[in-house]
């Protein structure tokens, strides 16, 4: 009898199919603490392949998982069934870029730095900017609707997906949208496939809205003596009509980290550390800048650093851009938790965690999009892994920190999503009818549920 591996290879072609123990393993996780190798890999050049595996799959009930680059948060992309992990690596072309139409046509496999960076050479601009853009694929951002820092003025990856390409579990590919930058006809059903968490479908090809590249930028470093004069330095910064393209906010455990991480000339110490930038015309975005300095310096700020054009705004930012890996240097296990509340509540949050914080005795480092209130609360506990006792401590602590931004109207998760880490939480987040609906469209496009088994819809 043929095994799994023989039968695609015969489907498919010998160069498109692995199992040797170093791929295996290599695709049995993501970012996040659990793994489960999958029984092959399989990596597609083609639409035509995709919809070849999935139909062979379905008749079989072999499970599918679909892979963008395996930078995730949250389990999303762990084969927990085994079976089948469907890579889109190597489907990665940027098939056009039109000025005329202000779109991008990609394969889902595209590194979002470099679909920016692109764009960008054409006067052209793709806004989404999650931390691991240098990392990160166009179809796993669809797969999570990822955000990033630029989302408060322009929106998440939904905002930028006009249509998709997608197959469908049963091999029928589906594609839904265009190029056009308005369309009401029918249901969105682009929509609805941005953020589904490669439960619905998988994505061979997205058209991508464009937008004119801003052709100045400028960027605030600011320290302050405490979270609560930063969170009410944002309040201040929208009251007085700014609206920044970033506006990003770190307290005092994430600051040190970043700092003993990328070196102490980045920014000075302090106990709350905004990052606003701005973008627009040159005049209009200098005149601004000075607008904003003195409006912090009328706030209490206690030290501001000023940067314009490209380059030397991204020197400040590398620090923003490094606060994961400094957390993760401090040698304690992080439990990144991206929390989003309304705006509002940014300085409560931060409270909360750390009145949680004195509770437990472990650190919390709080960061994040201080504009749209989607903050990165990390827990820091060592021995997570190890220490059973730490494990309850952390999960209760988990139980007391989603239970309360729940209670505030925020949600359990901004722009990870649920994955595998947060089924926990999932009956609380969605009420009874909204989960009900989850599996109804579910069986409705994966009637056998070969894909991405056991994750959140499954859980009642």
């Amino acid at each position: 009898m043929k095994t799994l591996k023989q039968k695609l290879v015969k489907l498919l072609g010998p160069d498109c199919v692995a199992d040797d123990p170093a791929t295996l393993d290599e695709n049995s996780r993501d970012k996040w603490f659990a793994s489960h190798p999958p029984d092959v890999v399989v990596f597609p050049r083609t639409t035509a392949q995709v919809s070849a595996l999935l139909k062979f799959a379905d008749r079989q009930r072999i499970p599918v998982t679909p892979r963008g680059a395996g930078i995730g948060y949250v389990g999303g992309c762990v084969p927990s069934r085994g079976g089948i992990v469907l890579s889109m690596a190597r489907m990665n072309r940027i098939k056009e870029i039109s000025a005329a139409d202000f779109v991008a046509v990609v394969e889902p496999g595209v590194i979002t730095g470099v679909l920016q960076s692109e764009v960008r050479r054409r006067g052209l601009y793709y806004p989404p900017d999650p931390a691991s853009l240098k990392e990160c694929s166009i179809g796993g951002n669809i797969a999570t609707n990822a955000g990033g820092p630029r989302c408060l003025k322009y929106g998440v990856t939904r905002h930028y997906v006009l249509g998709l390409e997608v197959v469908l579990a049963g091999g029928r590919v589906l594609r839904t949208g265009g190029r056009t930058h308005k369309n009401k006809t029918g249901f969105d059903l682009a929509g609805l496939f941005t953020g589904s968490e490669g439960l619905l479908g998988v994505v061979t090809e997205a058209t991508l809205r464009l937008l004119p590249l801003p052709p100045a930028r400028a960027t605030l470093s600011a320290g302050f003596s405490s979270f609560r004069k930063s969170a009410r330095a944002v309040q201040e910064i929208f009251k007085a009509g700014f609206l920044p393209s970033a506006l990003e906010i770190a307290d005092s455990f994430t600051l040190a980290s970043a700092l003993k991480y990328r070196g102490a000339d980045l920014a000075s110490p302090s106990q709350a550390h905004l990052l606003i930038d701005l973008d627009g015309q040159p005049e209009s975005v200098k005149s601004e800048l000075q607008a904003l300095r003195r409006l912090l310096d009328g706030l209490g700020v206690l030290d501001v650093r000023t940067a314009l054009g490209e380059e030397a705004c991204e020197a400040l930012w590398e620090l923003r851009r490094d606060f994961s890996a400094a957390l993760k240097a401090t040698g304690l296990t992080k439990l990144n938790e991206d929390v989003a509340v309304p705006r509002g509540r940014l300085v409560d949050l931060v409270g909360f965690c750390g009145r949680l914080s004195k509770k437990t005795g472990y650190p919390i480092a709080c960061f994040g999009h201080a504009g749209d209130g989607n903050i990165h609360v990390n827990l820091m506990a060592a021995g997570y892994h190890t220490n059973r006792a730490v494990h309850r401590k952390v999960e209760r602590a988990l139980d007391e920190l989603f239970k309360q931004v729940l209670e505030w109207g925020g949600a359990i998760t901004g722009e990870h999503g649920i994955g595998l880490a947060k089924q926990r939480w999932w009956k609380q987040a969605v009420p009874t009818v909204g989960r009900e609906i989850h599996r109804e469209i579910k069986a409705a496009l994966d009637p056998n549920g070969i894909l991405n088994p056991g994750k959140f819809v499954d859980k009642n």
